[in-house]
Order: C-alpha cells, then sequence, then structure tokens
C-alpha cells in the first residue's frame, strides 16, 4: 500500500515508518519538520497541500500520527491546537473519503479520558479506564481537540464508510514527565508499565494491526496500552496499598528494584486496561511489567527508551521568534 503517515519526524513515526517499509508498503511521510521519513514538509491544516499530497501521490491509506500534543500547552495558542488537531484530521478525512480509501488509522490519547477529578486521585480506589469509561470530560485543550477528531472519524464512518480505527494510546514518550518529579525517570517510567504505559515499538506495531484489520472491523476506539497484571476488582487495595498487590503478582519485584535504588508505586490511582484491544486486534503489547523484572534481574538494558533531553522534531527547527502552524 502506498501510506500517508503524517508526523513522520515525529517520536512515533521514526519507529513507524521503516516497519511498514519492511513490510512491503511505500510510505509517504508528513510533517512541519525535517526527518529520515519525511517527504513532504508542510501542516495538515493545509487543505491545498494535503489535497495535493494525494494527487501526486496516489495515496490508497492513511496513518494520521500528526498532532499537537500536551506540553505544546505551553507554546502554542489554543487556535493552534484546533487547527492541527481538528481542521488538520478533518481535511484527511476528506480527501481520504474523496480518494475511496478503506482504511484509515488515527493516533488519539488517553488522556481525553482524564478529567480533572480523575487526575486529582481524589477517590478510596483506582480508576479503571476502558472503552466504556465515561463521561469523558478532557481537561486541556489538547484533550478536547483530540475528543473533537475522535468525533470526526466516527462522523465519516457513518456518513461515507470510511473504516477507521482510532487507537487511544497511553504514554510512550521518551523525556522525562513534565509534571511528575518525585521519582527518577527510569523508575518512573518502569513502574507506569504497570497501568499506563506502553514502548514506542508496541504503539508502531499496534498501528500495524489496526491498519491491517480496519476495513473488517470498520470502525472502533480501543485503548493501547502494555497489559496490567490486575484485576477491576482489585481497584480499592490498589489505591489503599498498590504494594501488597504487586507483590502478588511480582514476589520479587520489591528486591529487585532496591538493588537499583528504585521505588515501586505506594498508590495506584489509575488503570488502562488494553484488553479489548488484544480481542478486536489480535495484538498484545511485547513489553509488559514482567519484562521490566527479567532485564533488571538479568543486569540488561531497560526494554524502553529514556531520553530526558529528548526535544522534538518541531521544536528544533521551528524559529524561536515565531509560532507557526503545526501538523
Amino acid at each position: 500500500m502506498r501510506i500517508l503517515l503524517t508526523g513522520s519526524s515525529g517520536w512515533l513515526g521514526r519507529f513507524l515508518a521503516p516497519r511498514l517499509r519492511a513490510r512491503g508498503d511505500e510510505v509517504i511521510g508528513l510533517d512541519v519538520a525535517p526527518g529520515a521519513d519525511t517527504d513532504v514538509l508542510g501542516s495538515v491544516a493545509d487543505g491545498a497541500l494535503v489535497d495535493r499530497v494525494f494527487a501526486e501521490n496516489g495515496i490508497e491509506a492513511v496513518i494520521h500520527a500528526g498532532a499537537l500534543h500536551k506540553p505544546d500547552i505551553a507554546r502554542y495558542p489554543a487556535q493552534s491546537f484546533v487547527d492541527v488537531n481538528v481542521t488538520g484530521t478533518l481535511n484527511l478525512l476528506e480527501a481520504a473519503t474523496q480518494a475511496g480509501h478503506d482504511r484509515f488509522v488515527f493516533t488519539s490519547t488517553t488522556s481525553l479520558m482524564i478529567s480533572q477529578a480523575i487526575r486529582a486521585e481524589a477517590g478510596d480506589a483506582a480508576v479503571w479506564l476502558d472503552e466504556a469509561a465515561g463521561p469523558l470530560a478532557p481537561r486541556n485543550i489538547y484533550g478536547v481537540t483530540k475528543l473533537a477528531a475522535e468525533g470526526l472519524c466516527r462522523l465519516f464512518h457513518i456518513e461515507h464508510g470510511l473504516n477507521t480505527i482510532v487507537l487511544r494510546t497511553s504514554r510512550f514518550f521518551p523525556e522525562d514527565d513534565d509534571t511528575l518529579d518525585h521519582l527518577s525517570g527510569p523508575n518512573l517510567k518502569a513502574n507506569e508499565f504497570l497501568n499506563r504505559r506502553l514502548t514506542v515499538e508496541d504503539a508502531a506495531d499496534a498501528h500495524i494491526a489496526a491498519l491491517d484489520k480496519a476495513p473488517e472491523i470498520g470502525f472502533d476506539v480501543l485503548v493501547v496500552s502494555a497489559p496490567t497484571p490486575f484485576a477491576r476488582s482489585e481497584a480499592r487495595e490498589l489505591k489503599a496499598d498498590a504494594a501488597s498487590v504487586i507483590a502478588r503478582y511480582f514476589p520479587d519485584a520489591a528486591e529487585l528494584y532496591a538493588r537499583r535504588g528504585w521505588l515501586l508505586p505506594r498508590s495506584i490511582g489509575r488503570v488502562y486496561d488494553a484488553r479489548r484491544m488484544e480481542r478486536v486486534l489480535g495484538f498484545r503489547c511485547r513489553t509488559d511489567f514482567a519484562a521490566i523484572l527479567a532485564v533488571l534481574e538479568e543486569g540488561a538494558d531497560l526494554p524502553f527508551h529514556h531520553d530526558p533531553n529528548y526535544v522534538s522534531p518541531k521544536e528544533r527547527s521551528r524559529p524561536v521568534s515565531t509560532n507557526r502552524e503545526l501538523g
């Protein structure tokens, strides 16, 4: 297939493009920043550019991974999020429909499922987050615009029959968390494989699974995260005494962590459950918390990326004095 990959210079794009090419697909990368897998420089918010890319490249399918993200809130106005995340998605959906496509994959985020109340974690039980969670009340412009884009995907399936899979991915960024600093970056990331993280490699493979399954499925919204070992029935115990629940599943975790000077979470306030994704796509993330412990025991390299100095290519290429639209 000739696949248009938006966000091709970004963190996900740089892992996804080579995987697509390795299986025989032709990838046309679109991004505002140059990169090894980017063929066209420009924004998805530019409708004329999107139409031209489709016309000149015979695009047969779209993986729309380009977006403004949560850290961009500090750098860009709300209108930029609307232009890129909403209008940009509409531009691509319209072009894909006009081209008669039978599949479209949209990279969304679990962030849009987190209301201010969920983020505060004030309750006496961990919040269980799967596709049935709601009502949805995103707490920032990033979540609001990604939820609006999901609605457009659903609408184009209903009105035009465009087979579309929406993937609500949990965390896979390489940099440090911009709100939590009580643990080292690697320690925090390792902990999150219990309930709210996946590797970028697994995120890329989930997109390929969705691309292949879209014509069979029609439309769906799926949470994509490393498999959690926990059950919904343990939600109260996870909030009150996560260490005891973790020890039940991983008796050696505390000792392995102690060797590195790491700490296990004492309380877990939310759990992303990707079991439905596994059933629908027939895909399961390969790296889970057990894999983290295995490399700790072996003394091997951690199976996830951590780079506290990571800067998005779009920020590296953006002149400091400008505030141009992104895609």
